[in-house]
């Protein structure tokens, strides 16, 4: 189990069991150097937190991307030693950003083993809601480059409305960005030779996914930050601001 704090408290299987992966292959990594040493628990025994669900999460993310484990090595051993979980999903994000848009037909044992998890029946129904998985007779279509989101969202306590319509708006706003941004670059480059435009089309993509990325997680940290400030001024709906009920009338 894990708790609020992000403390370390998972064993090893259960470890391998919520990143979808075997424990000889967590061995594997921690002895490369692919994951943080565990905290030493009582009896010594090895406790893994929500950085290592991430950094496993991020390894799988290259791999399906196509990078040798050489190359992984060297990605992780560039990064800021003190990144939070937080910080490497949205590094996770950046990666999963180059996937193109693929879709597989996958058995519902290989969905669970992608998934991380097993999956009930409702856990398929709202990835379906979501466009994730789509059932194709015994077997089921799945987006590759959402499902990892898709399962994350299971777990969000939020109606399956709520998620649905913020999809609509992340989508809309950043659809609304990119038309926008190649605008922007189509005029800098009309002149130019085509080789120089495809040439600085692919050295764009991936700044302009890392700005995109950055600015919007400012923005939600200050919008979040501001609706957390007023909220704590106002308090709990209904109550007393003075923290005392006031009288009945009458």
């Amino acid at each position: 189990m894990t708790t609020d704090s992000d403390e370390p408290t998972l064993t090893i299987d259960e470890l391998a069991a919520r990143a979808g992966v075997t424990v000889r292959t967590i061995r594997f990594y921690s002895g490369r150097g692919l994951l943080p040493p565990p905290v030493l628990g009582p009896r010594r025994v090895g406790r893994y937190g929500q950085e290592h669900l991430a950094r496993l999460a991020l390894i799988e993310e290259m791999q399906l991307r196509g990078m040798t484990l050489a190359a992984i090595e060297r990605h992780l051993r560039q990064l800021p030693p003190d990144l939070t979980p937080h910080d490497l999903a949205i590094h996770r994000a950046v990666v999963a950003s180059w996937a193109p848009d693929t879709v597989e037909s996958l058995s519902r044992r290989e969905l669970e083993r992608r998934a991380g998890r097993p999956l009930a029946e409702e856990d398929v129904r709202r990835l379906a809601a979501m466009n994730v998985v789509e059932a194709d007779g015994d077997c089921f279509r799945v987006d590759s480059g959402l499902l990892r989101l898709g399962v994350e969202l299971l777990d969000v306590p939020l109606s399956q409305e709520t998620i649905l319509a913020a999809r609509t708006v992340l989508t809309e706003h950043a659809r609304t960005a990119a038309r926008e941004l190649s605008k922007l670059l189509r005029d800098a480059v009309a002149e130019r030779d085509t080789r120089d435009v495809r040439s600085l089309s692919a050295l764009m993509h991936p700044l302009v996914v890392q700005a995109l990325l950055t600015t919007f997680q400012r923005s939600l940290k200050e919008e979040l930050r501001e609706w957390l400030d007023t909220a704590g001024r106002e308090g709990p709906r209904g109550a007393d601001p003075r923290g005392t009920q006031e009288p009945p009338s009458g």
